[in-house]
């Protein structure tokens, strides 16, 4: 699998209740997961798939159409795909806030998925 970098953002999102979506560009979409927690908090967080979402949010804050609440920027920079299996995707995260490693995992094939980030100190 060649490596190369891509674009990723991560949104404060207030509804339905206070979220961060982690969104990780492939290809001509945004592959997006609601975490429970902000992206350094210590330890797995609980890790939501979300259907795929435009491009446009890689440099979109202010409110969300349908009433849907507000998204502002929380970080964002390049990512890196390190592997991935259907049960772990790895990655490396450059950004002001998060230079380290990602892992979003699940234990069987269903969609309880965490993430988990290591910072490179």
């Amino acid at each position: 699998m060649p490596n190369f970098k891509a674009k990723f953002v991560v949104l404060v999102h207030d509804w339905p209740e206070l979220h961060w979506d982690l969104m990780l560009e492939k290809q001509a979409s945004l592959r997006t997961f609601r975490l429970s927690h902000p992206p350094d908090h210590p330890g797995a967080v609980v890790a939501e798939p979300l259907a795929d979402h435009r491009k446009v949010y890689l440099d979109y804050e202010g409110e969300v159409s349908g009433n849907r609440g507000t998204v502002t920027r929380w970080d964002r920079g390049t990512y890196e795909l390190q592997s991935e299996t259907d049960l772990r995707i790895e990655f490396r995260l450059e950004s002001e806030r998060l230079t380290g490693t990602a892992v979003l995992s699940r234990e069987t094939d269903d969609d309880d998925w965490t993430f988990a980030f290591t910072s490179a100190s």
